[in-house]
């Protein structure tokens, strides 16, 4: 499966980089106990995956994995990483300062009244004006956007500037907002990327999140079909 872009501006994205295993493997690691193995997957072996997960023997969905490729915003990746259960590599910005990339949106979720953490999710958007310059026969007002857009473009001109005075990169990088894109490459076994989908992938997660959480939850069902059959019928997204 190719990478897809995830926040519709061709610039953040998810892809599959490698695997192990299908869905003959876990069953097979788990018929290990009685000293046996199939060469192809039977209805008995559909319904054991089934009887697996939902009796919460996990075991033999650890020995399938998943590499992914992720380029995500900062404040997304940071709540990926919390999973540390995953193995991660990211570029690092002590060692380049290239390719820099910032996600903008002229869209935004208002805060949930019930939840701290959370935002509104029922298509309530919003681009409030920030501030109003009143003029003689003009007013002049900055949106949520633009205000964000110049800030990004201002951190980004008062990086170079450090960068060229010769700052280091590791001290210069501090000014950087959380908007940057970091790329890194995620790896996990499969019963970690279940319980990572089955957390991130919900009515309450945050949008961007979720939207990494669905494209891994699509390659898990191409990958596993029966695992992830197994998984939808024990969870509710």
């Amino acid at each position: 499966m190719d990478k897809v872009f995830l926040y519709n501006d061709n610039i953040g994205f998810c892809g599959i980089l490698d695997h192990m295993g299908d869905d003959l493997a876990i069953v097979n690691s788990a018929r290990v106990s009685f000293n046996t193995t199939h060469e192809a997957l039977t209805d008995r072996d559909i319904k054991l995956i089934k009887y697996l997960y939902a009796n919460k023997h996990t075991s033999p969905f650890e020995h399938c994995t998943i590499k992914f490729e992720c380029n995500v915003p900062l404040f997304v990746a940071r709540q990926h990483m919390r999973h540390r259960t995953w193995s991660y590599n990211e570029v690092s910005r002590r060692y380049t300062e290239v390719d820099l990339e910032f996600y903008t949106t002229k869209e935004f979720r208002p805060q949930a009244k019930s939840n701290r953490q959370a935002s509104v999710h029922d298509d309530i958007l919003i681009n409030p004006v920030l501030t109003t310059v009143v003029g003689d026969t003009q007013d002049w007002t900055t949106r949520a956007d633009e205000a964000i857009l110049l800030h990004t473009q201002n951190s980004v001109k008062l990086y170079e500037s450090l960068l060229d005075k010769g700052v280091c990169r590791e001290q210069a990088r501090m000014v950087l907002p959380q908007n940057m894109y970091c790329r890194y490459i995620a790896t996990a076994n499969l019963h970690n990327i279940l319980k990572f989908i089955s957390l991130r992938d919900k009515p309450g997660a945050q949008w961007e999140m979720r939207k990494l959480a669905q494209y891994m939850g699509e390659v898990v069902s191409e990958l596993f079909p029966h695992t992830w059959e197994a998984y939808t019928l024990t969870t509710t997204i």
